[in-house]
């Protein structure tokens, strides 16, 4: 026994002598877990079951058990606590996220030890080595960039949050590294340990600059129309014009703000997401330790079945907020609305007839064609929420032709248009709530039975699109809702590639594709199946590298490229510069959000694409190989 224990790990071995004896001494079931350090071998776990047997006298007279090595499920469950805590952490910042609305940055801040970790926009925000972040930065470091006027008031909100834990908010300026000070606002909660002492505190911060210009614009406005002479009634239409002006800017910025409040119900579904993804990938761990690959698929499909849905929220908060990428191309409107017909019945039920009225001769229009067809379901379901006894859709096409004075009426540019107008025989609208319908969160529906965000996100489409929507309705008479969207000058593609994932002997001709995007792990995945597919792969992470790749003679028939890039450039600018030297270059974007400004708002030159993450791989592989192969 003396040389057996030997082997025992120091720390563990007090343990087990205290867990013999009690054994002998209360004649009991022996159970204990401990290391092994043997010479020449790893740290090996064992789990040792022992019996004592008693003799005819009563008293034990000898000990029979077993020993088995556990190090594998020890390792195991390490590794399944590990990934258990990242997903808790993850869902943690998704949830704060979405709480605080348009985040640019987000720290968690270990009280105990004064360790700040903290993501780039934050070390950006704060004009911080973004590498700091990451190995964890002390409060006095971090508050070194706040601006002084405002130090001691952060000092006494931090002071007064510590203190009290739950919600902290608090507005101050911080210094960038351009030397600016820019206005944030700090939204978290200080939570206590096991102690009740206060132990962490993780948060986002929001980027109020432009609100806080345009308050104080609006405010300034105020007190200068409170000053004017009132016989001078030029000057205070002048005015009064600029006051209104400010404060529609700011009305428009709060509601941009006001995600905020769809906190409860996406955190929810995130959480519920991030729950099924994580249970997937962790089942699929399990059983790879176990040796079973039973299931793969099926749990595969489950998580992918998540990411979809996520994206498909996000898509929704980007169309409410007016800034999702689209990818407008020439779309045959009749096409799209009569292919949908059956789709549009099914979803408003049999009580109620679609009729649809296709123009002759319509003009392409250019739009994203799938955002359309949301925008046009979405229509189709708000006009049968208004017949709850049934009645008729009519959807009509017509090409349009604004004058100067229609045009701003509709509050559009004069030019060439078409309209795709869904007409319903139901309730109707009251007219003090016609100019209410499309402002987000607003619903005439019951309470529980609608989002008010259905026409917000056709009307952000829509304009953001180039076009505009107008309601025109009657009480008891029935409502028209009218989209307007810009005529296209290019052809309709009857063409629709092959999502089926192109085997590797398919690539006849070797190709090069240069991949750039920041994110290692997007990065690594579509290198890895361009790979597969036959192609040459170079990757870069910054746009300094890929712009030194697109400036050297490599040859290179394909950029997969972010748009937002860190290196000085974004994707685009990264691409234009490159086709300095390579005019032909062929560039297939890849965008995460809201990033649509970056390559040119829609106006996309010959030669260049747009796919928004997350995307199907398939999909992708069929992209890269249409691209590549109608250039040669």
């Amino acid at each position: 026994m003396e040389e057996y224990q030997a082997f025992v790990v120091i720390d563990d071995l007090a343990a087990l002598r205290s867990d013999i004896r009690q054994t002998f001494e209360r004649a009991a079931d022996f159970f204990v877990e401990y290391r092994l350090a043997i010479p020449g071998q790893s740290l090996r776990w064992v789990e040792c079951k022992g019996k004592l047997i008693n003799g005819d006298d009563g008293k034990p007279y000898r000990f029979s058990g077993t020993a088995i090595d556990i190090t594998d499920r020890k390792l195991a469950d390490e590794i399944i606590r590990t990934h258990t805590i990242t997903a808790r952490a993850n869902a943690e910042r998704v949830q704060l996220a979405l709480q605080a609305g348009a985040i640019i940055g987000t720290w968690v801040w270990d009280i105990e030890k004064n360790e700040f970790v903290v993501d780039e926009g934050f070390a950006h925000a704060f004009g911080l080595d973004s590498a700091l972040g990451h190995q964890g930065i002390s409060l006095e470091q971090v508050v070194e960039t706040v601006h002084p006027d405002d130090k001691a008031g952060l000092a006494k909100a931090i002071e007064k949050a510590i203190e009290n834990p739950g919600p902290y908010m608090h507005q101050y300026r911080v210094r960038r590294s351009d030397g600016n000070y820019y206005w944030v606002e700090a939204n978290g909660r200080v939570e206590r340990g096991a102690s009740g002492l206060p132990q962490r505190f993780p948060g986002v911060l929001i980027d109020i600059t432009a609100r806080r210009a345009i308050e104080i614009e609006r405010d300034r406005v105020s007190v200068e129309l409170r000053d004017l002479n009132m016989t001078l009634e030029q000057r205070v239409v002048e005015r009064t014009s600029a006051l209104v002006e400010a404060q529609e800017a700011l009305r428009q910025s709060q509601k941009m703000e006001a995600v905020g409040q769809l906190t409860g119900g996406l955190a929810h579904d995130f959480n519920n997401l991030l729950a099924g993804i994580s249970g997937a990938l962790q089942l699929m761990q399990i059983r790879a330790l176990n040796g079973q690959f039973k299931d793969f698929e099926r749990y595969i499909l489950m998580a992918q079945g998540g990411v979809k849905r996520a994206a498909s929220l996000t898509h929704r908060l980007l169309a409410f907020s007016r800034r999702q990428t689209l990818d407008p191309r020439p779309v045959d409107v009749n096409r799209m609305v009569t292919d949908m017909r059956d789709l549009i019945q099914r979803t408003v039920g049999p009580g109620i007839a679609v009729d649809v009225v296709t123009a002759a001769g319509l003009w392409p229009a250019l739009v994203d064609s799938s955002q359309l067809e949301n925008a046009l379901l979405n229509l189709c379901i708000n006009a049968r929420d208004a017949m709850p006894g049934g009645g008729r859709i009519t959807i009509e096409t017509a090409n349009r032709w604004l004058d100067d004075h229609t045009a701003r009426q509709h509050d559009m540019a004069p030019g060439q248009y078409l309209s795709m107008c869904v007409t319903d025989s139901g309730t109707g609208i009251a007219p003090e709530l016609i100019d209410k319908i499309f402002e987000p969160f607003f619903t005439t529906k019951p309470l529980g039975e609608g989002t008010g965000l259905g026409l917000s996100m056709v009307y952000g489409f829509a304009k953001q699109s180039g076009g505009q929507v107008r309601i025109y309705s009657e009480v008891e008479m029935g409502t028209t809702a009218c989209v307007y969207l810009p005529r296209s000058s290019g052809s309709v593609e009857d063409d629709n590639p092959s999502e089926e994932l192109v085997p590797l002997f398919a690539v006849e001709k070797q190709h090069t594709v240069l991949v750039v995007d920041d994110e290692p792990m997007i990065r690594a995945i579509v290198s890895e199946m361009l790979n597969d597919l036959g192609y040459n792969v170079l990757e870069a992470g910054d746009s300094t590298i890929g712009l030194k790749i697109l400036q050297s003679d490599v040859p290179i028939d394909l950029l997969i490229s972010d748009v937002g890039l860190p290196g000085g450039l974004n994707g685009r600018q990264m691409a234009d510069a490159g086709r300095v030297s390579r005019p032909a270059l062929n560039v297939l974007f890849i965008t995460g959000y809201a990033e649509n400004a970056a390559i040119g708002h829609g106006h996309l030159s010959p030669g260049m694409q747009v796919m928004t993450k997350p995307f199907d791989m398939q999909s992708l592989a069929s992209r890269v190989r249409s691209i590549v192969e109608r250039t040669g």
